[in-house]
């Protein structure tokens, strides 16, 4: 009989927790509430949503919109959002997570501070988060998803590095390493660990809980920044790992001659649904 574990580490972060208690309060009580973006990276638990009455919209649907609610998700927005909402009279419900808060802050205060200098962030071009971020110096900061990117940057100009909460911690020192090689004795340099350690931590974590086990099943959405860090992950200690939305993607020849599968997932990825994973094998798939 095989043996299947679920990760107690794994499952939505603190942020991702709160956002969607925030939207099932408000749709327990019958009310109408849009969310602006996917309120998580994870198309079946949006879709369980979406089947209470919550309605996802982008940006250039808010601008129609006047006298509603809606939700910001954990990921946070620009300043510009909360203007649309002011102009248009909508209420808004702010999840916005409060390691991604704090960052915000700490960013417009540095820009505040020094417009000259060049505010470096480490994330994801286009990710809902560092457009937050980005929002938070008038679309001034430089993005970088990497070391390639970090080579272009101005070394005779001082650098404020920061860092998408998300992103990998290794890759962020790494960044750190390469900018204090280059950087001019004349310029400043100053680097801002601001990856959110419930994040971090999961990875040695998964990292672990993948060498425990013959096969990995990492359940994500593929949206999920986070989730493919963490497969990454798993994959690198563990060949034997498929990364997979739901409980239809699993094959049966990944189960024959396995004694053990380690089922795990994202910050964005709902406990229900690697128990259904679970299950789906429990059943003969």
């Amino acid at each position: 009989m095989v043996q299947i574990e679920i990760d107690d580490g794994s499952g939505f972060c603190f942020g991702v927790t709160t956002a969607i208690r925030k939207a099932e309060e408000e749709l327990a009580a019958g009310k109408t509430l849009y969310c602006l973006g996917d309120i998580v990276h994870n198309g079946m638990e949006c879709e369980r949503l979406r089947s209470m009455g919550l309605i996802t919209i982008n940006h250039d649907e808010l601008k129609a919109l006047h006298d509603v609610k809606v939700l910001l998700r954990a990921h946070g927005e620009p300043p510009e959002t909360y203007e649309i909402a002011r102009r248009n009279n909508i209420e808004i419900i702010d999840a916005t997570c409060p390691v991604v808060l704090q960052l915000q802050w700490r960013i417009k205060r540095e820009y505040d501070s020094n417009p000259d200098a060049q505010i470096v962030i480490f994330g994801k071009p286009g990710h809902a988060e560092v457009l937050g971020l980005v929002g938070q110096t008038n679309s001034k900061a430089i993005v970088i998803a990497g070391i390639d990117d970090a080579k272009a940057l101005d070394f005779n100009r001082d650098i404020y590095l920061y860092s998408q909460t998300t992103k990998s911690l290794d890759e962020f020192h790494r960044i750190i390493d390469y900018i204090q090689e280059h950087i001019s004795p004349e310029a400043t340099f100053r680097s801002f660990d601001t990856i959110c350690r419930q994040v971090a931590n999961r990875m040695p974590n998964i990292s672990s809980f993948a060498k425990r086990h013959d096969l990995i099943l990492f359940v994500c959405g593929r949206k999920s920044s986070n989730g493919k860090v963490l497969f990454n992950e798993c994959r690198s200690v563990n060949p034997n790992s498929h990364l997979i939305e739901g409980p239809d993607e699993i094959k049966r020849e990944w189960i024959e001659g396995i004694d053990t599968i380690g089922i795990c997932g994202a910050t964005s990825t709902p406990k229900w649904l690697m128990e259904r994973c679970r299950d789906r094998i429990i059943n003969g798939i």
